[in-house]
């Protein structure tokens, strides 16, 4: 993990993903970005300074928005990391994607509003669209506090597709981390399967991985997906959700148009979507 983004509104949950960022790129001794999309009124880049004077509210905001990136950047050179800040000028056509796919980003930490119906903006992208598009994995905070370095790490999955690549993300971290992985199925009206037989796949899949010892296995029975990763919650630790968001066919394919993104609105820790 070479360089991290971490696209802020300055928010409070936005505040926490800059703080999880930073506490990851020391541990990975990486380059972090600071990114803040401003919406402008007109095309800001091409105005002169006498232009820019005809909208003191802009030039107001810009002034608010560069002090908090400053913060932000003392912020990580105080940890000894090597930081960059964007302040970014859209007049409607600005995208942090697009920003992430120029610069390379490893990964993609965000703090986003909200516990109910749709992730509001984080001025010009929303959440739901980086989730699903990100080449790089996504941390979504949310309002409940981060607990960092991460002890438990949820891996849901069907296991039947290959899912190693993004597995692997989610070894690196437990790695780093001393964490613990418990890797979730959850058999919906849809599956036919037993307990037992839900067990089957994940013990195939961690032939592939050696390496990880400290882990559990659970599959659960519910009527939905996003049902059972919320009845786990409920009953067992866990400071990070991972899941995968693209397949082609079953349980990914499903998780990608609707119960990744239906988790992200509605969970208060912290997800993790990594696009296969």
């Amino acid at each position: 993990m070479k360089n991290i983004l971490v696209p802020t509104n300055f928010s409070e949950n936005c505040e926490k993903a800059a703080q999880l960022g930073i506490e990851m790129a020391k541990l990975y001794n990486s380059e972090i970005h600071f990114l803040h999309l401003m919406k402008t009124p007109v095309d800001w880049v091409k105005l002169d300074k006498e232009k820019e004077k005809r909208y003191p509210e802009t030039l107001k905001q810009i002034g608010v928005a560069k002090f908090a990136l400053r913060k932000l950047e003392k912020m990580a050179e105080h940890k000894g990391l090597k930081c960059r800040t964007f302040l970014q000028y859209d007049s409607g056509q600005g995208d942090i994607l697009e920003h992430s796919g120029h610069f390379h980003h490893d990964f993609i930490i965000t703090g986003s509003s909200g516990t109910k119906g749709v992730i509001r903006e984080i001025t010009g992208s929303n959440v739901e669209k980086i989730v699903r598009k990100a080449n790089a994995p996504v941390i979504v905070v949310k309002d409940e506090a981060v607990n960092f370095p991460f002890k438990n790490i949820v891996f849901v999955s069907d296991f039947e597709e290959d899912v190693s690549n993004a597995f692997k993300q989610v070894v690196s971290i437990a790695s780093k981390c001393d964490a613990k992985i418990h890797l979730l199925r959850i058999n919906t009206k849809t599956d036919t399967n037993s307990i037992a037989s839900g067990l089957q796949p994940m013990k195939r899949f961690l032939e592939n991985f050696p390496e990880v010892q400290n882990y559990t296995m659970n599959v659960y029975n519910e009527l939905y997906v996003e049902t059972g990763i919320n009845t786990y919650l409920k009953n067992n630790p866990a400071d990070l959700i991972t899941m995968c968001t693209h397949g082609t066919t079953g349980f990914l394919s499903l998780f990608s148009k609707s119960i990744a993104e239906g988790v992200t609105n509605h969970a208060t820790l912290p997800i993790m979507t990594i696009r296969i």
